[in-house]
């Protein structure tokens, strides 16, 4: 059996992956972690990670930004493997996260479904296909109104699996608004949308002379999400020390 430790409990994916490991016989939450107390738990619950006395296997983080770095600090220090589900992170937190990856195993995705995976190695081929025929590329996300972050991590992923298989080529553009030129042959455009409650969807387009394919993910619960990091955290505990993805966990 797994232990696992929740890092960000009581946060709305903290609860979700909480109630799909009661249910699996493999892995337990044995702790939890979160600043936020007005939630009952069968767990006992600590602010912050370095306070946690519980011996467990392995973290999963769906938490913040700005609890990363004590995340990091203290899964380096512990030799604890971190599952790291937490998206927006700054340029020095990804070295952070690359400097702990020496210390322990760190399995860090962008998105943690089954789905989202599978696209990524898709878009790959589709560009490899598309751009040399001249197809220009855009990609359009959709997200709940209490996002905090634009665009989103896994816009940015599909993005990056594109570039890529392109050769790291193309440059990104957030934003057309304060430029009137036509758009450069060598730019992925991302655009984020923010409203309602929606889950999750990515739209990415590729636009030729009179022919449109499009791919598209919709999330229609963030219980897929809490599935793979599940399914991480399982893989990724006792592992050694190193950077892993979710393209570990998911053979394809």
């Amino acid at each position: 059996m797994v232990r696992a430790i929740m890092h960000g409990c009581n946060g709305k994916m903290g609860q979700v992956i909480s109630n799909l490991a009661g249910e699996d016989e493999k892995i337990t939450i044995v702790a939890g972690v979160d600043t936020y107390r007005g939630i009952e738990n069968p767990y006992p619950v600590f602010e912050t990670l370095g306070e946690c006395d519980v011996e467990a296997d392995v973290v999963i983080d769906f938490s913040n930004a700005a609890a990363v770095d004590g995340l990091l600090e203290t899964c380096a220090k512990r030799r604890l493997p971190v599952v790291l589900c937490t998206t927006g992170l700054s340029g020095g937190q990804l070295d952070k996260v690359e400097e702990t990856a020496r210390q322990t195993a760190v399995l860090r995705s962008a998105n943690m479904s089954l789905g989202v995976n599978l696209l990524m190695k898709l878009l790959k081929e589709a560009a490899k296909v598309l751009s040399p025929a001249g197809f220009d590329i855009e990609l359009v996300e959709k997200h709940h109104n209490q996002k905090v972050d634009a665009p989103s991590g896994t816009a940015i992923a599909l993005a990056d699996s594109i570039n890529e298989a392109l050769g790291g080529g193309y440059t990104y553009n957030y934003d057309r608004s304060q430029v009137r030129q036509k758009r450069d042959k060598k730019e992925i455009g991302i655009a984020a949308v923010r409203g309602g409650t929606i889950v999750g969807q990515h739209d990415v387009i590729f636009a030729g002379a009179d022919e449109v394919i499009e791919f598209r993910h919709t999330a229609y619960s963030k219980t897929v999400f809490a599935a793979g990091a599940v399914e991480a955290a399982k893989f990724l505990a006792g592992k050694p020390a190193g950077k892993y993805d979710m393209k570990d966990v998911i053979k394809f």
